[in-house]
Protein backbone atom coordinates (compact mmCIF):
# COMPACT_ATOMS: atom_id res chain seq x y z
CA UNK A 1 0.00 0.00 0.00
CA UNK A 2 1.48 3.31 -1.07
CA UNK A 3 2.13 5.86 1.68
CA UNK A 4 0.55 8.54 -0.48
CA UNK A 5 -2.71 6.67 -0.83
CA UNK A 6 -5.53 6.44 1.67
CA UNK A 7 -6.92 3.03 2.52
CA UNK A 8 -10.63 2.26 2.88
CA UNK A 9 -12.16 -0.66 4.76
CA UNK A 10 -15.49 -1.58 3.18
CA UNK A 11 -17.60 -3.35 5.82
CA UNK A 12 -20.52 -5.67 5.13
CA UNK A 13 -22.54 -7.10 8.02
CA UNK A 14 -24.54 -10.15 6.98
CA UNK A 15 -27.04 -12.66 8.36
CA UNK A 16 -28.10 -15.75 6.41
CA UNK A 17 -28.28 -14.13 2.97
CA UNK A 18 -25.46 -15.84 1.03
CA UNK A 19 -26.88 -15.23 -2.45
CA UNK A 20 -27.43 -11.53 -1.84
CA UNK A 21 -24.04 -11.28 -0.15
CA UNK A 22 -22.36 -12.84 -3.17
CA UNK A 23 -23.86 -10.23 -5.50
CA UNK A 24 -22.81 -7.43 -3.16
CA UNK A 25 -19.23 -8.69 -2.84
CA UNK A 26 -18.85 -9.18 -6.59
CA UNK A 27 -19.80 -5.53 -7.15
CA UNK A 28 -17.49 -4.40 -4.36
CA UNK A 29 -14.55 -6.30 -5.82
CA UNK A 30 -14.98 -4.40 -9.10
CA UNK A 31 -14.83 -0.86 -7.72
CA UNK A 32 -12.95 1.85 -9.61
CA UNK A 33 -10.40 3.77 -7.53
CA UNK A 34 -8.96 6.24 -10.03
CA UNK A 35 -5.61 5.43 -8.44
CA UNK A 36 -6.56 7.63 -5.48
CA UNK A 37 -6.84 4.97 -2.77
CA UNK A 38 -6.63 1.29 -1.97
CA UNK A 39 -9.38 -0.68 -0.32
CA UNK A 40 -10.19 -3.99 1.30
CA UNK A 41 -13.44 -5.71 2.20
CA UNK A 42 -14.43 -6.96 5.64
CA UNK A 43 -17.42 -9.28 6.09
CA UNK A 44 -18.89 -9.67 9.57
CA UNK A 45 -21.13 -12.73 9.79
CA UNK A 46 -23.80 -12.32 12.46
CA UNK A 47 -24.72 -16.00 12.17
CA UNK A 48 -23.08 -18.37 14.65
CA UNK A 49 -23.31 -21.18 12.08
CA UNK A 50 -21.03 -19.11 9.79
CA UNK A 51 -23.33 -19.37 6.79
CA UNK A 52 -21.38 -16.67 4.91
CA UNK A 53 -17.93 -18.26 5.23
CA UNK A 54 -18.14 -20.33 2.04
CA UNK A 55 -19.21 -17.35 -0.08
CA UNK A 56 -16.40 -15.15 1.23
CA UNK A 57 -13.76 -17.87 0.90
CA UNK A 58 -14.79 -18.64 -2.67
CA UNK A 59 -14.58 -15.01 -3.78
CA UNK A 60 -11.43 -14.25 -1.81
CA UNK A 61 -9.45 -16.93 -3.63
CA UNK A 62 -9.85 -15.18 -6.98
CA UNK A 63 -10.05 -11.53 -5.95
CA UNK A 64 -7.36 -8.89 -6.30
CA UNK A 65 -9.10 -7.01 -3.48
CA UNK A 66 -8.30 -8.39 0.01
CA UNK A 67 -11.32 -9.98 1.70
CA UNK A 68 -11.42 -10.65 5.42
CA UNK A 69 -14.05 -12.69 7.26
CA UNK A 70 -14.97 -12.58 10.92
CA UNK A 71 -17.93 -13.69 13.05
CA UNK A 72 -20.08 -11.98 15.65
CA UNK A 73 -21.96 -14.97 17.05
CA UNK A 74 -24.41 -12.97 19.18
CA UNK A 75 -27.30 -11.90 16.97
CA UNK A 76 -27.33 -8.14 17.25
CA UNK A 77 -26.75 -5.74 14.37
CA UNK A 78 -25.09 -3.14 16.61
CA UNK A 79 -22.59 -5.72 17.86
CA UNK A 80 -21.91 -6.79 14.27
CA UNK A 81 -21.21 -3.19 13.27
CA UNK A 82 -18.95 -2.76 16.30
CA UNK A 83 -17.03 -5.86 15.26
CA UNK A 84 -16.59 -4.32 11.81
CA UNK A 85 -15.22 -1.06 13.21
CA UNK A 86 -12.91 -2.99 15.54
CA UNK A 87 -11.42 -4.94 12.63
CA UNK A 88 -11.38 -2.13 10.07
CA UNK A 89 -8.01 -0.77 8.99
CA UNK A 90 -7.02 2.38 7.19
CA UNK A 91 -8.22 5.95 7.08
CA UNK A 92 -11.89 5.45 6.14
CA UNK A 93 -14.66 2.97 6.88
CA UNK A 94 -17.46 2.40 4.37
CA UNK A 95 -20.62 0.47 5.24
CA UNK A 96 -22.92 -1.21 2.77
CA UNK A 97 -25.67 -3.73 3.54
CA UNK A 98 -25.49 -7.34 2.38
CA UNK A 99 -28.62 -6.86 0.26
CA UNK A 100 -27.15 -3.86 -1.57
CA UNK A 101 -24.87 -3.70 -4.60
CA UNK A 102 -23.17 -0.47 -5.68
CA UNK A 103 -22.33 1.12 -9.02
CA UNK A 104 -18.69 0.82 -10.13
CA UNK A 105 -17.88 4.42 -9.17
CA UNK A 106 -19.55 4.14 -5.76
CA UNK A 107 -16.49 4.14 -3.54
CA UNK A 108 -14.61 6.67 -5.67
CA UNK A 109 -17.59 9.04 -5.63
CA UNK A 110 -17.92 8.84 -1.85
CA UNK A 111 -14.18 9.39 -1.38
CA UNK A 112 -14.15 12.44 -3.62
CA UNK A 113 -17.26 13.94 -2.00
CA UNK A 114 -15.80 13.51 1.48
CA UNK A 115 -12.66 15.40 0.44
CA UNK A 116 -14.48 18.05 -1.59
CA UNK A 117 -16.82 19.06 1.24
CA UNK A 118 -14.32 18.44 4.08
CA UNK A 119 -16.93 16.28 5.77
CA UNK A 120 -16.54 13.65 8.47
CA UNK A 121 -18.69 11.29 6.47
CA UNK A 122 -20.88 10.89 3.41
CA UNK A 123 -24.19 9.10 2.83
CA UNK A 124 -25.21 7.92 -0.62
CA UNK A 125 -28.48 7.18 -2.35
CA UNK A 126 -30.10 3.74 -2.04
CA UNK A 127 -32.59 2.74 -4.73
CA UNK A 128 -34.83 -0.37 -4.73
CA UNK A 129 -34.09 -3.21 -7.15
CA UNK A 130 -36.64 -5.91 -7.96
CA UNK A 131 -35.24 -9.10 -9.50
CA UNK A 132 -38.69 -10.50 -10.08
CA UNK A 133 -41.98 -8.91 -11.06
CA UNK A 134 -43.12 -7.33 -7.83
CA UNK A 135 -46.83 -6.66 -7.30
CA UNK A 136 -47.90 -3.31 -8.66
CA UNK A 137 -49.03 -2.11 -5.24
CA UNK A 138 -45.55 -2.70 -3.81
CA UNK A 139 -43.83 -0.65 -6.50
CA UNK A 140 -46.37 2.19 -6.61
CA UNK A 141 -46.61 2.34 -2.82
CA UNK A 142 -42.99 3.47 -2.54
CA UNK A 143 -42.55 1.19 0.47
CA UNK A 144 -38.88 0.69 -0.36
CA UNK A 145 -38.08 4.07 -1.89
CA UNK A 146 -35.95 6.32 0.25
CA UNK A 147 -35.74 10.12 0.24
CA UNK A 148 -32.82 11.77 -1.54
CA UNK A 149 -31.16 15.15 -1.16
CA UNK A 150 -28.86 17.43 -3.18
CA UNK A 151 -25.18 16.55 -3.09
CA UNK A 152 -23.47 18.50 -0.31
CA UNK A 153 -26.63 18.68 1.81
CA UNK A 154 -25.76 18.43 5.53
CA UNK A 155 -27.90 15.71 7.12
CA UNK A 156 -29.47 15.64 10.56
CA UNK A 157 -29.38 12.51 12.70
CA UNK A 158 -32.82 11.27 11.61
CA UNK A 159 -31.43 10.78 8.10
CA UNK A 160 -28.42 8.83 9.38
CA UNK A 161 -27.99 5.17 8.43
CA UNK A 162 -25.20 2.69 7.72
CA UNK A 163 -26.35 1.31 4.38
CA UNK A 164 -24.22 3.16 1.80
CA UNK A 165 -22.16 5.22 4.22
CA UNK A 166 -18.56 6.46 4.13
CA UNK A 167 -16.90 7.67 7.34
CA UNK A 168 -13.53 8.91 8.49
CA UNK A 169 -12.04 6.36 10.88
CA UNK A 170 -11.43 9.13 13.39
CA UNK A 171 -15.18 9.61 13.83
CA UNK A 172 -15.46 6.42 15.87
CA UNK A 173 -14.96 6.88 19.63
CA UNK A 174 -11.78 5.24 20.87
CA UNK A 175 -13.00 4.17 24.30
CA UNK A 176 -16.58 3.11 23.67
CA UNK A 177 -18.67 0.98 21.37
CA UNK A 178 -19.85 3.23 18.51
CA UNK A 179 -23.16 1.38 18.12
CA UNK A 180 -25.32 0.66 21.16
CA UNK A 181 -26.46 -3.00 21.44
CA UNK A 182 -29.75 -2.14 23.16
CA UNK A 183 -31.03 -0.91 19.80
CA UNK A 184 -32.47 -3.68 17.62
CA UNK A 185 -33.43 -1.14 14.94
CA UNK A 186 -32.22 2.44 14.59
CA UNK A 187 -28.77 1.89 16.09
CA UNK A 188 -27.36 3.83 13.14
CA UNK A 189 -29.60 6.86 13.78
CA UNK A 190 -28.53 6.81 17.42
CA UNK A 191 -24.87 6.75 16.34
CA UNK A 192 -25.32 9.73 14.03
CA UNK A 193 -27.23 11.66 16.70
CA UNK A 194 -24.38 11.29 19.17
CA UNK A 195 -21.68 12.06 16.61
CA UNK A 196 -23.48 15.18 15.33
CA UNK A 197 -23.85 16.37 18.93
CA UNK A 198 -20.06 16.10 19.18
CA UNK A 199 -19.69 18.43 16.20
CA UNK A 200 -19.12 15.98 13.35
CA UNK A 201 -20.58 16.92 9.97
CA UNK A 202 -22.07 14.42 7.53
CA UNK A 203 -23.18 15.25 4.01
CA UNK A 204 -25.23 13.65 1.26
CA UNK A 205 -23.88 12.52 -2.13
CA UNK A 206 -26.68 11.67 -4.54
CA UNK A 207 -24.36 10.28 -7.23
CA UNK A 208 -22.97 7.51 -4.99
CA UNK A 209 -25.73 5.01 -5.75
CA UNK A 210 -26.28 1.56 -4.31
CA UNK A 211 -29.22 -0.68 -5.19
CA UNK A 212 -31.14 -2.54 -2.50
CA UNK A 213 -32.52 -5.89 -3.61
CA UNK A 214 -36.15 -6.28 -2.56
CA UNK A 215 -36.83 -10.04 -2.65
CA UNK A 216 -40.32 -11.61 -2.59
CA UNK A 217 -40.15 -12.15 1.20
CA UNK A 218 -40.33 -8.38 1.62
CA UNK A 219 -43.50 -8.19 -0.41
CA UNK A 220 -45.31 -10.12 2.34
CA UNK A 221 -47.68 -8.05 4.41
CA UNK A 222 -46.60 -9.83 7.61
CA UNK A 223 -42.97 -8.88 6.98
CA UNK A 224 -43.85 -5.22 6.45
CA UNK A 225 -46.03 -5.06 9.54
CA UNK A 226 -43.56 -6.84 11.81
CA UNK A 227 -40.84 -4.48 10.69
CA UNK A 228 -43.10 -1.50 11.45
CA UNK A 229 -43.77 -2.85 14.96
CA UNK A 230 -40.05 -3.34 15.59
CA UNK A 231 -39.21 0.13 14.26
CA UNK A 232 -41.87 1.74 16.44
CA UNK A 233 -40.77 -0.10 19.58
CA UNK A 234 -37.11 0.84 19.06
CA UNK A 235 -37.92 4.55 18.76
CA UNK A 236 -38.47 4.68 22.53
CA UNK A 237 -34.73 4.26 23.07
CA UNK A 238 -33.95 7.64 21.51
CA UNK A 239 -33.61 10.37 24.16
CA UNK A 240 -35.65 12.69 21.94
CA UNK A 241 -38.71 10.45 22.39
CA UNK A 242 -41.19 12.21 24.70
CA UNK A 243 -44.74 13.10 25.63
CA UNK A 244 -45.47 14.61 22.22
CA UNK A 245 -44.56 11.33 20.49
CA UNK A 246 -46.79 9.35 22.86
CA UNK A 247 -49.67 11.77 22.28
CA UNK A 248 -49.29 11.49 18.52
CA UNK A 249 -49.40 7.69 18.70
CA UNK A 250 -52.43 7.66 21.02
CA UNK A 251 -54.30 9.81 18.49
CA UNK A 252 -52.91 8.01 15.41
CA UNK A 253 -53.81 4.42 16.36
CA UNK A 254 -57.62 4.84 16.49
CA UNK A 255 -57.51 7.25 13.54
CA UNK A 256 -55.71 4.76 11.29
CA UNK A 257 -57.93 1.92 12.50
CA UNK A 258 -60.97 3.94 11.44
CA UNK A 259 -59.45 4.69 8.03
CA UNK A 260 -58.37 1.13 7.19
CA UNK A 261 -61.77 -0.28 6.08
CA UNK A 262 -62.28 2.69 3.75
CA UNK A 263 -58.73 2.43 2.38
CA UNK A 264 -59.42 -1.11 1.18
CA UNK A 265 -61.77 0.38 -1.39
CA UNK A 266 -58.83 2.38 -2.76
CA UNK A 267 -56.68 -0.74 -3.21
CA UNK A 268 -53.82 -2.64 -1.55
CA UNK A 269 -51.35 0.24 -1.89
CA UNK A 270 -53.38 2.62 0.26
CA UNK A 271 -54.45 -0.13 2.65
CA UNK A 272 -50.86 -1.21 3.35
CA UNK A 273 -49.60 2.38 3.54
CA UNK A 274 -52.01 3.09 6.39
CA UNK A 275 -51.46 -0.34 7.96
CA UNK A 276 -47.69 0.21 8.17
CA UNK A 277 -48.24 3.61 9.79
CA UNK A 278 -50.73 2.09 12.23
CA UNK A 279 -48.29 -0.67 13.28
CA UNK A 280 -45.47 1.84 13.64
CA UNK A 281 -47.48 3.81 16.21
CA UNK A 282 -48.82 0.62 17.78
CA UNK A 283 -45.26 -0.64 18.29
CA UNK A 284 -44.45 2.51 20.26
CA UNK A 285 -47.46 2.17 22.55
CA UNK A 286 -46.96 -1.55 23.17
CA UNK A 287 -43.30 -1.01 24.03
CA UNK A 288 -44.30 1.83 26.33
CA UNK A 289 -46.35 -0.55 28.51
CA UNK A 290 -43.67 -3.23 28.45
CA UNK A 291 -44.96 -5.47 25.67
CA UNK A 292 -42.34 -6.60 23.18
CA UNK A 293 -44.30 -6.90 19.93
CA UNK A 294 -41.55 -8.67 17.95
CA UNK A 295 -39.56 -11.30 19.83
CA UNK A 296 -36.78 -11.98 17.34
CA UNK A 297 -33.66 -9.92 16.74
CA UNK A 298 -34.27 -9.72 12.98
CA UNK A 299 -37.47 -9.73 10.94
CA UNK A 300 -36.91 -12.48 8.39
CA UNK A 301 -40.42 -13.61 7.45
Amino acid sequence: MSKEQSHISVCVCTYKRPDLLKRSLEALCAQETGGLFTYSILVVDNDETESARTVVSSLASGSAVPLKYCVESQQNIALARNKAVENATGDFVAFIDDDEFPIKEWLLTLFQACNKYSADGVLGSVKPHFDEGAPNWIVKGDFYNRPTYPTGFVIDWRKGRTGNTFLKKGVFPACEQPFRPEFRVGEDQDFFRRMIEKGHVFIWCDEAVAYEVVPPIRWKRTFMLKRALLRGASSLLHPTFGVLDVTKSIIAVPAYMAVLPLSLILGQRRFMTYSVKLFDHLGKLLALIGIRPVKGVYVTD
